[in-house]
């Protein structure tokens, strides 16, 4: 149950105290009885299409400093801080927000989510002030933390409790495939086509998202005024500030590796393989989502545990793999597998 690079651990936690107390209604409990055996694949692919964009949204000015600084006539530096203030933006809309809509209906709210990153990606592409770009950069963290805290809890809602794990496990897949595929992509065809046609095309992606949801994602009613939680209560249940604490560790480990990744991997004298090392971290992270979808509901507290302790065995083999191939590529594989388990 992935939290995106950078931003989310911090909303899932969001999302488990706010949407899963919502999945025990009468309303959620009514649809998820008449729900089939079997997974709802076009509206989770849908979820998963959207985290997809998210982390795109995000990540993608760090592979496209030198251009965008140019074009803004800013420092590589300064092109950075695109990335820093949507992070800000996704941590301090996140709970606020989800706290705020609890009562708005879910398929409305996630639209607005979505919608929001396409009109944030056109003023991007077009924008030629540096500050305006980073307003929009801004807006587009808002949207995000209201996306991330949504996610899992629509999963969980679209399905029969036994198999809310599977369903969170397909709406998160996104987040690996963005990070492995989606942005040395989004890198490449920003250099050939320019930056701003690269964010023009993911508004018209964004567009064709929102059709997509609208066909084949679910509507939900938002939690009723007298079940909705304060954030003093959610925050004083047994065992969410540990979670949160967990979360927040795990999270900023994996984005500080993950972003240092490239000059990490120069310094071995492996600077031309990112690419390789980031496919098998991507490969081995899709076979964690199968083992998550497998386990989850049965296995909860040890695929945490296990996680865990994999990332810990990956942080190892890469500190101490020298300029060994081999063992940068075990520790990548190690990393991919555990990151998707939290």
């Amino acid at each position: 149950m992935r939290a995106t690079r950078g931003q989310s651990g911090r909303q899932l936690c969001a999302t488990a105290c706010f949407e899963m107390d919502d999945s025990m209604t009468s309303e959620t409990t009514e649809c998820n009885l008449s729900t089939s055996e079997r997974l709802p694949l076009a509206g989770l692919l849908a979820l998963a299409t959207s985290g997809f964009i998210t982390i795109l949204t995000e990540a993608l000015p760090a592979g496209l400093l030198p251009q965008m600084g140019s074009s803004l006539n800013v420092s590589d530096a300064m092109v950075g801080q695109l990335v820093t203030l949507y992070a800000v933006g996704s941590l301090v809309a996140a709970i606020p927000l989800t706290s705020a809509t609890q009562g708005w209906r879910r398929r409305r709210l996630l639209l607005l989510a979505i919608g929001g990153f396409a009109v944030v990606n056109t003023v991007t592409a077009v924008s030629t002030s540096y500050i305006l770009t980073l307003v929009a950069r801004f807006l587009a963290g808002v949207s995000a933390g209201l996306l991330w805290a949504l996610l899992a809890g629509y999963a969980s809602r679209m399905v029969a409790p036994a198999l809310q794990g599977r369903a969170i496990a397909v709406a998160m897949v996104g987040t690996p495939l963005a990070l492995s595929f989606g942005i040395p992509l989004g890198t490449l065809l920003g250099t050939v086509v320019g930056w701003r046609y690269t964010f023009g095309i993911m508004t018209v992606l964004t567009v064709g998202l929102l059709g997509w949801v609208v066909a084949a994602v679910p509507d939900f009613p938002g939690q009723g005024q007298g079940r909705r939680l304060t954030l003093r209560h959610v925050f004083l249940m047994p065992g969410v500030r540990t979670i949160l604490s967990v979360t927040l560790l795990f999270v900023l480990a994996h984005n500080i590796l993950y972003t240092y990744i490239a000059p990490f991997l120069l310094q071995v004298g492996m600077g031309g393989r990112v690419d390789m090392v980031l496919l098998v971290f991507g490969l081995t992270a899709l076979v964690g989502i199968w083992l998550i979808g497998a386990l989850i509901d049965h296995w909860l507290r040890a695929l945490v545990l296990a996680s865990i302790a994999l990332f810990v065995i990956a942080g190892c083999t890469l500190g101490f793999a020298g300029t060994s191939p081999i063992a940068i590529y075990i520790g990548a594989g190690l990393w991919g597998l555990a990151v998707d388990f939290h």
